[in-house]
């Protein structure tokens, strides 16, 4: 495999909301988009900035700023997670929320896209801190989410247990429980079996189709992990329940490697007892850039944005790229990787398990319905595959990287939502 050597660094990473923006022109480009529905799906239709006080639990008053984005609703309800993260702005959230639009066209979910996110470090806060910002957040957002209009579900820096705060919240401002509100939430308040592990799962569904795609066998493989939260963790323990071999995994707080294999759950112990995997018995240690350097055949990318740009695309030696994070890979770095020979499985396709099981999650809600845990992951495993299936075809028939084939039937599909729903006077 040829690898691409570089003399100089860009003085420029592009941002989330950069790189979506790049990304949208690049596939309106290529299914000849109309001016007046191009300009229309480029910027979100609905946003909000709220701040609001909350006591901690020493007695001050802090001030919190959270958002919530509505990137278009033309195909459904908005859906999309909210992140706590100390970084977490306005743009970000409008490239997530679009990213989101994207994602539930590409697996033919009917969500519109939709973000939100508080800035704060989740990792500062007590129990009741976090409960008690989760709770004030969801006061602010009375009248903008709601089960028929904008469903939030986990992000960065939220789980479960945040879910299970924002519907109790929101349901008590309507007197009575209303679970549809949130997906992702605990099962014994209406959450679905297997929605802890979705968006991980998706990871590796996909993963398998690519690797069957190429002839590359999944038993033994080589695993490098970026990122040990809900998704990294997930995609880690169940691509080694798979047979492949985890070497390496990154986090905030450190890095481990062994080449002679890793056990994931060792790891999520770890984890738990020190809030990172650094320092693991019977490991090394690894840095982010020598993760995404390492001679492995998979690379998962489950942290945050930006992660692989020109500056170290070409250092990539995997053969598969598997982006479980929202954005990890900016767009200068895909020619690279692309000449390279690395196949990419894009965002809005390999990380899409986590909305598929969330619409799976609202339509047992509203019917009142549990399905068992086989059958979320068949029908997630369908959907999914499906639509890898889609985005491989169009790829290799258009001559096109996998990203922009996926970008291109997700917009396609919107697109024309949007002008079958015609223009309000």
């Amino acid at each position: 495999m040829k690898t691409l050597t570089r003399t100089s660094t860009p003085t420029h990473v592009a941002s989330a909301l950069e790189s979506a923006l790049q990304q949208f022109d690049r596939a309106a480009d290529h299914i000849a988009l109309d001016r007046v529905t191009r300009a229309i799906l480029r910027v979100p239709k609905r946003e909000w900035t709220v701040r609001f006080p909350v006591t901690m639990d020493d007695g001050r008053v802090e001030v919190f700023t959270g958002y919530r984005v509505q990137h278009n609703l033309s195909r459904g309800p908005a859906k999309g997670g909210v992140r706590f993260h100390p970084q977490t702005d306005i743009e970000e959230v409008r490239a997530l929320a679009m990213w989101m639009t994207w994602k539930c066209a590409l697996v033919n979910v009917p969500f519109g896209g939709a973000k939100g996110g508080v800035t704060v470090d989740p990792r500062q806060l007590s129990t009741n801190e976090m409960a008690r910002i989760t709770r004030r957040f969801t006061a602010e957002l009375q009248g903008i989410i709601g089960p028929n209009i904008d469903i939030p579900a986990p992000d960065v820096g939220t789980n479960a247990q945040t879910m299970a705060w924002m519907m109790d919240t929101y349901s008590m401002h309507h007197g009575y429980s209303i679970p549809g509100v949130v997906t992702g939430k605990p099962v014994d308040i209406g959450g679905s079996l297997g929605r802890a592990d979705a968006t991980g799962q998706g990871v590796v569904y996909t993963i398998q189709r690519a690797a069957e795609a190429i002839g590359l066998p999944l038993q033994g493989a080589r695993v490098a992990v970026q990122g040990f939260g809900n998704v990294g963790e997930a995609a880690a323990r169940l691509i080694h329940e798979a047979g492949a071999t985890l070497i390496a995994v990154t986090d905030v707080g450190g890095g481990v490697y062994n080449p002679d294999g890793l056990d994931p759950l060792a790891l999520k112990r770890r984890m738990k007892e020190t809030g990172s995997v650094d320092g693991a018995s019977g490991t090394t240690p690894m840095s982010n850039e020598d993760l995404i350097g390492l001679d492995c055949d998979i690379l998962i990318l489950a942290a945050l944005e930006g992660q692989v740009s020109a500056a170290n695309a070409g250092t990539v030696k995997a053969r598969i790229l598997a982006e479980g994070a929202n954005g990890p890979t900016t767009p200068d770095a895909d020619p690279i990787l692309r000449e390279n020979g690395v196949v990419v499985i894009p965002d809005i396709l390999c990380n899409a398990g986590g909305v598929v099981v969330s619409y799976f999650e609202w339509v047992q809600n509203l019917q009142s319905l549990q399905w068992t845990a086989a059958e979320v992951n068949d029908r997630l495993r369908s959907v999914i595959t499906a639509a890898f299936d889609e985005v491989w075809q169009m790829a290799s028939t258009d001559g096109i990287d996998a990203r922009l084939a996926a970008q291109s039937i997700a917009l396609a599909r919107v697109a024309e939502a949007q002008q079958a729903r015609g223009i309000y006077p």
